[in-house]
């Protein structure tokens, strides 16, 4: 019996298994659909289909520069003990370097690239990852650029990934533009800034805070017995500085410089290119931890093992 190409697509579909195993497992079968799916999954292919409701949590989030091009992914997986298993590091450094160098518009788009030096597809070879590694995981966001000069840094062994992207003119010391990117990555590692500057600031986001900023300014001046218009015009001066904080808080450029406290981040990249004689201008920066805001499955540690016995 014959087959087509909407035979491999359907039977991928219904499998989660690879194009190559797909084609491979209605050739051996003649076609029959049936008899292709318990090929493979006496082949134990389609058990990484099994896998895929499973939640992950865990996992890296992995930065580089590949050719200049910078990137940032985070890849999760089940278990923290999987994600230091060099098999699914090697995987999430390859997915690095597929984005790099195929510019995917999307995680869908990715999927269907190459995997680098394989004759597979991202998705293939996830799913490969998924049958030897025995969890299931999940790419889940990546981030790439490239323009400008890119910096990378990962910390706590994967826990927490950061790119930073500079436009540098006029300095010839590429060493100390590094480190002053790197400075700057580990800056948004500690610190969490959600934009690059307060023009960044979502304005939404923006007025909801000045609204609530305000109504406690108000309520604050009301011991006070000032006249109503009075009471508000100190509660609007109020505000303004506390804006100001609140930029300082949530963004990258007018947080204060950790190292030193004493001027702002955008002070100090200022200062840098002023004594090595060209300009520096962050013009973005992404930072990816993993698991972040993905909620954790609570598992009973010994109903599971009961359930394992077959008690």
């Amino acid at each position: 019996m014959a087959f087509t190409a909407n035979d491999v697509k359907v039977l991928r579909e219904q499998t989660g298994v690879g194009m190559m195993d797909c084609k491979k497992a209605l050739s051996e079968t003649g076609g029959d659909m049936e008899k292709a799916v318990a090929y493979l999954r006496e082949h134990g292919l389609a058990a990484a289909q099994k896998k895929a409701g499973r939640i992950t949590a865990e996992g890296v989030a992995f930065a580089d520069v590949y050719d200049g091009v910078g990137v940032a992914v985070e890849v999760n997986s089940e278990t923290d003990f999987v994600a230091k298993n060099e098999m699914f590091t090697g995987f999430v450094e390859g997915l690095a370097k597929a984005v790099a160098v195929n510019n995917p518009s999307d995680v869908d788009a990715l999927m269907a690239c190459t995997f680098p030096g394989l004759d597979k597809t991202v998705a293939e070879q996830q799913q490969e990852m998924i049958l030897v590694i025995g969890e299931n995981i999940s790419v889940r966001r990546f981030a790439r650029y490239a323009e400008g000069t890119n910096v990378p840094y990962v910390h706590a062994g994967g826990k927490i990934g950061v790119i930073v992207n500079m436009d540098v003119s006029g300095i010839s010391n590429e060493d100390a533009v590094t480190m002053l990117g790197k400075d700057i990555a580990m800056q948004i590692a500690a610190m969490r800034p959600l934009y690059l500057n307060s023009e960044a600031v979502d304005a939404g986001e923006l007025e909801k805070e000045r609204e609530i900023q305000l109504n406690k300014a108000i309520e604050e001046n009301k011991a006070k017995n000032l006249p109503e218009d009075k009471a508000r015009a100190i509660a609007e001066n109020m505000v303004k500085g506390r804006i100001n904080k609140f930029y300082e808080e949530i963004c990258l450029l007018n947080q204060p410089y950790v190292k030193e406290n004493k001027s702002t981040v955008e002070q100090h990249v200022q200062q840098v290119a002023k004594t090595l004689g060209g300009t520096i201008v962050v013009k973005a920066f992404t930072r990816f931890e993993k698991g972040e805001g993905i909620e954790k499955k609570e598992d009973d540690f010994a109903a599971e093992v009961a359930k394992m016995a077959g008690q």
